[in-house]
C-alpha cells in the first residue's frame, strides 16, 4: 500500500509567545487533522504534519479559528524576540513585557524578511540572525537597527537609533524597498547602504535620535534553559526541551490546560528549540511535575547537549548532532560559553561560536568565529574537507584550544560594533594570516593598529610582525581563508 504523503504547516508566533488558550485551540485543530507531534523551529514558530486527505479539514478548522499559516512553505519568517528572557535572564533591561507587546501590536502587515528584537543585556536570543535586526539601545524606548540584507552577508547599521513605535513601520516600507529593488539590495555583491536610507527616508519623518555610542555586546554565555528554577517574586518557571525535537500533541495540551487552571495566561518558544513557561506559583509545582512524570519528560540534560543550533526539521544534522555529543559525553566535554551550529545548507542564518558546515556527502569545514562570540560574523577556518567521522576529535581540539586560551586571557571579546565598509564580510573566500598559538588574525583589510600597520598592508611587505594577542612573532602564522 503506498504511504500517503504528508505536509509540514508552520504556523508563527510573533516574538515567541502565545496565550495558553490560543495554543490549546491551535492544537485541538492539529489533533483533528491527524498531528500527534510539534516542533519548535529556530524563530520561534511552531511545525506539524497534515496527511493529504486531512488537508481540507484543517484549512477549514484554520479559517474558523482566524490561525495564519502555511503549507510546506516558509514565505513569511517569524518575528523573534527576546520576550522570553524577560525576568529570567535578563533583568536589567528598560525593555519590558508591555514595550513588546505594543510594538508587536502594531505590525500591520505579514514580514516576508526577518525580523529580530533583542535586547542587548542578554544572550540567549541571537542579535544578527534576521534581516532586520534591533538591538536594544541604552535610551529608554530607543534601537540600534542593523540591517542584513537578503542573500548577503552585508551588514549595515542603520545612522540612528529608531524609536519602538516607528520599528513596524521602518520594517515595513524598508521591505517593500527592498524587495520592489532587488536588482539592487537582494542577493547583491555590492549595495549602496547610503542610497537605501535615503529611499527609505523619503517622505517618511520618523522619531529617532543620534547615536553617541557604538552597540557594545555582552560576552556570550549561553544560560541553562530548562527544569524548574526559581526567580522574581518567589514564582519558578519551567523550561522543556526535546532531544528527538517533537513534542507530544497531548503533551502540549496537557501543559495549556494546566496553565489555564493555575492562571498562567502565556507560553514561550525559544531559538534554541525548547518550551518555556513563566509565573508558576510554589503550590502548582505538584501538579507540573505530575505532567513531567506522566510524559517521561527528563529535564536535566548536559549543557553540551543543549548548546546546539539546527536547520529546521532536518534529520541529517539531527543524526549528525546526536554522534557528536555522544562523544562530547564520552569525553566529558565541557563547552560553556560555547555553541555550536550544523549548516547542511549555504545561508541558512544559523549562528554560533562554532560551525559544522557541510562541503559535501561525507566531508565538512570547521568554522569558529574570532572571538567564538556567536554574534559576531568574522569568521575563521580551523579545519577543512574533515570526514563526518573525525568531526568529533576536531570539536574536541578546538574546545580544548579554547579554554587555553581563556585561561590565558587571550581571548578578547568584541566589545563594539562599528559599521564601516572594511567590516562587511563577503560571501567569498578571502585569504588572511591567522596565529597558530591564539588564532589571532591578520587581515590587511583592516591592517593591525596595536602594531601601528596601516589599512592594505600586505602581511608579505611586513619586515617583523609580532602577534597583538599573544606576542607571537611572524613565523607563527600561517595562510587561510576567511569566511
Amino acid at each position: 500500500m503506498r504511504e500517503e504523503v504528508t505536509n509540514c504547516i508552520k504556523v508563527n508566533l510573533p516574538g515567541g509567545v502565545v496565550s495558553a488558550g490560543d495554543l490549546y485551540e491551535l492544537l485541538l485543530i492539529a489533533g483533528n487533522a491527524g498531528a500527534h507531534t510539534v516542533s519548535i523551529g529556530n524563530r520561534q514558530q511552531l511545525y506539524f504534519e497534515v496527511a493529504d486527505s486531512r488537508l481540507e479539514d484543517l484549512e477549514t478548522d484554520m479559517f474558523r479559528a482566524e490561525v495564519s499559516y502555511e503549507i510546506n512553505h516558509d514565505q513569511f519568517p517569524n518575528i523573534i524576540s527576546s520576550y522570553v528572557t524577560d525576568n529570567i535572564f535578563n533583568t536589567e533591561s528598560w525593555l519590558k513585557e508591555g514595550v513588546y507587546k505594543d510594538i508587536f501590536d502594531l505590525f500591520d502587515f505579514k514580514p516576508r524578511l526577518k525580523i529580530n528584537l533583542v535586547d542587548q543585556h542578554q544572550t540567549f536570543v541571537p542579535f544578527f540572525s534576521g534581516n532586520f535586526n534591533f538591538i536594544t539601545a541604552d535610551i529608554s524606548n530607543y534601537w540600534y537597527l542593523y540591517i542584513r540584507f537578503p542573500k548577503t552577508n552585508t551588514q549595515y547599521c542603520w545612522p540612528r537609533l529608531v524609536y519602538s513605535e516607528d520599528i513596524p513601520v521602518i520594517s515595513k516600507v524598508a521591505e517593500q524597498i527592498i524587495m520592489h529593488h532587488k536588482e539592487l539590495f537582494y542577493d547583491q555583491p555590492e549595495i549602496d547602504p547610503q542610497l537605501f536610507y535615503e529611499m527609505v527616508m523619503a517622505r517618511n519623518n520618523f522619531v529617532s535620535q543620534p547615536i553617541t555610542d557604538p552597540l557594545k555586546l555582552p560576552d556570550f554565555s549561553l544560560p541553562f534553559y530548562e527544569g524548574f528554577n526559581k526567580y522574581v517574586n518567589d514564582k519558578y518557571w519551567l523550561g522543556i526541551y526535546r532531544r528527538n525535537e517533537w513534542f507530544p500533541l497531548q503533551l502540549l495540551k496537557d501543559i495549556c490546560a494546566l496553565c489555564l487552571k493555575t492562571r498562567v495566561g502565556q507560553l514561550y518558544t525559544t531559538p534554541w528549540k525548547s518550551l518555556l513557561i513563566k509565573g508558576i506559583n510554589e503550590d502548582d509545582r505538584r501538579d507540573w511535575g505530575f505532567i513531567l512524570n506522566k510524559y517521561q519528560i527528563n529535564v536535566r540534560h548536559a549543557a553540551n547537549e543543549l548548546n546546539w543550533q539546527l536547520e529546521n526539521l532536518c534529520k541529517e544534522s539531527l543524526k549528525l548532532k546526536k554522534k557528536l555529543v555522544r562523544e562530547f559525553e564520552a569525553y566529558d566535554l565541557r563547552t560553556y560559553r560555547l555553541c555550536f551550529a550544523i549548516k547542511m545548507q549555504p545561508k541558512t542564518g544559523l549562528l554560533a561560536s562554532i560551525i559544522i558546515k557541510k562541503r559535501n556527502t561525507d566531508f565538512f569545514d570547521i568554522l569558529h568565529t574570532k572571538d567564538f562570540n556567536p554574534n559576531s560574523k568574522d569568521f575563521a577556518v580551523f579545519k577543512s574537507n574533515v570526514h563526518r567521522n573525525k568531526l568529533g576529535k576536531f570539536l574536541i581540539e578546538l574546545c580544548r584550544n579554547f579554554y587555553t586560551l581563556l585561561i590565558n586571557n587571550n581571548i578578547t571579546p568584541i566589545l563594539e560594533i562599528v559599521d564601516t565598509k572594511e567590516h562587511e564580510i563577503a560571501d567569498e573566500s578571502v585569504m588572511v594570516y591567522q596565529c597558530k598559538n591564539c588564532f589571532s588574525i591578520y587581515d590587511e583589510a583592516y591592517g593591525d593598529e596595536v602594531n601601528g600597520i596601516s589599512v592594505g598592508t600586505s602581511f608579505s611587505d611586513i619586515d617583523v610582525y609580532s602577534c597583538p594577542v599573544c606576542e607571537a612573532n611572524k613565523d607563527s602564522f600561517e595562510l587561510m581563508e576567511n569566511r
